[in-house]
């Protein structure tokens, strides 16, 4: 046991110095975001993920919105596991047909006054995958959507901007 805490201890670390300027549009926006998530949603943006049929490209960009160096949480946005929960929907892929009524309850489960974004190309129009005997296409196709993210997939930051687009356009209809 002495032996792993002395190589746990004396082992170099291999994490990579983050350069200057990389996060100066993540903390602009970031900050943006917390300025009106502390006036309209009481300091807390709650988001509800939903894969609606997705490659699983955009899932792995908003994953990296958890990690250490997004960190979305100090902006005071958090997901949620029930929609119920959720002040957002922020639904990835194309809608396949298997997906489209759990998108609807999801969507009927989330309260009003409630924010969608459609994350990435496929759940814009389709992408890739378009319209088939499988997929209905879009995210708009089956419920109405507040906000698009364009990508293939889309960059955390362009993400965070997304968010930032979104409600801000919410907190000024209402």
């Amino acid at each position: 046991m002495l032996k792993l805490l002395k190589k746990i201890v004396t082992a170099c670390t291999f994490t990579e110095k983050v350069k200057p300027g990389v996060n100066d549009n993540l903390e602009v926006v970031g900050k943006q975001c917390r300025k009106l998530i502390k006036r309209h949603f009481a300091g807390s943006l709650a988001i509800r993920q939903v894969d609606a049929g997705s490659c699983n490209g955009c899932e792995l960009e908003i994953h990296a919105l958890n990690n250490v160096f997004y960190n979305l949480e100090r902006f005071g946005i958090h997901f949620v596991a029930s929609p119920r929960h959720a002040d957002m929907l922020l639904v990835t892929g194309p809608v396949t047909k298997h997906m489209e009524a759990a998108l609807k309850t999801t969507y009927d489960a989330t309260p009003k006054p409630k924010i969608v974004v459609a994350v990435g190309n496929c759940a814009i129009n389709g992408g890739e995958f378009g319209k088939s005997y499988a997929i209905r296409g879009g995210v708009s196709e089956v419920i109405p959507v507040d906000v698009v993210i364009r990508g293939c997939p889309p960059t955390p930051l362009d993400m965070l901007q997304g968010i930032l687009l979104a409600i801000g356009k919410k907190s000024s209809t209402h």
